[in-house]
C-alpha cells in the first residue's frame, strides 16, 4: 500500500493536476437596458479618458494628443506640454490617470510609447495641468529595453489605496519569451511610487538580476486594468492571440505564464508554449476563446444603474461591445454583453453622474455616454 502511495506521489508531483479555468460562455451581445447618446466625435484613435473634478474630461489620442473637452462635449483645446511620442502601429499617447490629490497638485499622469536606443518602449509621464497645458513635466518610467516593433505597448495606469502607482505593459509582440525574463520590463504589471521611485515592499526588491519595479510576470499585453474599491485589489484583462484573452487579479511576485501557458494558440493556428497549466504559474480568473480583444475597464460604483453596483465593465475592440462581469469573490458568476452596433470599445469609465462613458477606436472616433434607457 505504502509503494502504491509513493508511486502516486511521485506521478503527482511529476504531472500536477490543475483545475480547469472558467472560460466565457460567449454569449450573445444585446441592446440591454442602455441607451447611448453621442457626447463628441471626431476623435483620432482615442485611447484613454479621465474626468476632471470639474467635469471637463481629457482624452488621449493614438497620435499624440492630449485634449481638454468641456462637460458638453462641443469643444476642445490641444493641451500642450505632452512628452515627444513614437507613433505608429499600436503605439502612440495611450494610458492617462490624475493624482488621486489632483485638487492639490493638479497631475496628470500618461503612459505612451517613447523612442530611444534599440527601438522604443512604454513610458509613464506626469506634468501639472494649467488650463491646457502641461508643466514641469518628466518621465518617471522607462520600460527597458527599448525594442523594435510597432505592437503590444500595454499602457494602463492604476493608482492603488496606498498612492502607488501600477503601470500594465505588453510583451511588444516579437519579444514574447521576454516576459518571462524578470531582467526585463517586457511583459509585465509595474509598481511604482507617484515620482518613478520603487516601493519598498515591491516582491523582487533586492533580488539580484530582477527589475525592482515589477509587480508581476507572464503578461502578453495589459490594455485594461482597475482597482476593485471593495478590496482595493487590481484587476486586469489582457490579450490573447487567438483565444486566450484573459482577466487577472495580479498578485505580488506571481508569474502568470505567457507564453508558456495560454488559452490560445498563434496568428497561424500552431500551438504556443507548453500547453495551459504548469505548475508555478498562476492561472486565469477567466478566459475568453473566441477573445473580445479587452480594453479598457472599470469597477462600477454609481446610482444609476444600482443593481450593477461592484462588477466590472470591459470594452471589446472586437467583435465591439461593452462586456458586463458580475464577480462573486474571484469568480465570474456571469456575464453579459450589451450593444452590438457601438463599435470597438477602447476606454469605459464612470462619470462623475454616474453614468458609463465609452470611446471608439477609430479614425473618426467618439465620446459617448451610457444611460439606462
Amino acid at each position: 500500500m505504502k509503494r502504491h502511495l509513493a508511486f502516486a506521489c511521485a506521478l503527482a508531483l511529476a504531472f500536477p493536476v490543475h483545475a480547469q479555468t472558467q472560460r466565457s460562455p460567449t454569449p450573445a451581445t444585446i441592446d440591454g437596458p442602455l441607451a447611448v447618446t453621442e457626447v463628441a466625435s471626431g476623435f483620432d484613435h482615442p485611447w484613454g479618458l479621465a474626468f476632471l473634478p470639474d467635469g471637463r474630461m481629457l482624452v488621449t489620442e493614438r497620435s499624440g494628443q492630449l485634449l481638454l473637452v468641456d462637460k458638453d462635449g462641443k469643444s476642445r483645446r490641444p493641451v500642450s506640454g505632452v512628452p515627444k511620442v513614437r507613433t505608429g502601429g499600436q503605439g502612440g499617447l495611450l494610458g492617462i490617470a490624475l493624482s488621486p490629490s489632483f485638487a492639490r497638485d493638479r497631475l496628470v499622469y500618461l503612459s505612451f510609447s517613447e523612442a530611444g536606443e534599440g527601438g522604443a518602449g512604454t513610458a509613464v509621464a506626469r506634468g501639472a495641468l494649467n488650463d491646457a497645458a502641461l508643466t514641469s513635466v518628466e518621465v518617471i518610467w522607462r520600460q527597458t529595453p527599448k525594442v523594435g516593433g510597432n505592437n503590444h505597448w500595454g499602457s494602463r495606469l492604476v493608482f492603488a489605496r496606498d498612492g502607488s502607482l501600477f503601470v500594465t505593459t505588453g510583451d511588444r509582440y516579437s519579444e514574447r519569451e521576454r516576459a518571462q525574463d524578470l531582467s526585463t520590463t517586457l511583459g509585465k504589471v509595474i509598481r511604482i511610487n507617484p515620482d518613478g521611485s520603487i516601493p519598498k515592499d515591491n516582491p523582487f526588491v533586492g533580488r539580484a538580476g530582477a527589475k525592482p519595479e515589477i509587480w508581476s510576470y507572464g503578461h502578453r499585453n495589459l490594455q485594461g486594468a482597475a482597482l476593485n474599491p471593495a478590496t482595493g485589489q487590481l484587476w486586469t484583462v489582457e490579450h490573447g492571440a487567438r483565444g486566450g484573452d484573459e482577466l487577472n487579479h495580479p498578485e505580488p511576485g506571481k508569474n502568470y505564464g505567457w507564453p508558456v501557458i495560454t488559452y490560445g494558440v498563434d496568428y497561424s493556428g500552431l500551438k504556443i508554449g507548453e500547453g495551459t497549466a504548469k505548475a508555478g504559474m498562476e492561472q486565469p480568473v477567466y478566459y475568453w476563446d473566441p477573445v473580445i480583444a479587452p480594453s479598457g475597464a472599470t469597477f462600477y460604483t454609481g446610482n444609476a444603474f444600482p443593481a450593477w453596483k461592484g462588477q466590472l465593465f470591459v470594452g471589446s475592440l472586437t467583435p465591439g461591445a461593452l462586456v458586463r462581469l458580475q464577480l462573486d469573490g474571484d469568480k465570474v458568476v456571469a456575464e453579459e454583453r450589451y450593444l452590438p452596433r457601438v463599435g470597438r470599445v477602447r476606454d469605459v469609465v464612470q462619470g462623475p453622474d454616474g453614468f458609463l462613458y465609452l470611446l471608439t477606436d477609430e479614425s473618426n472616433g467618439k465620446l459617448l455616454r451610457v444611460t439606462p434607457k
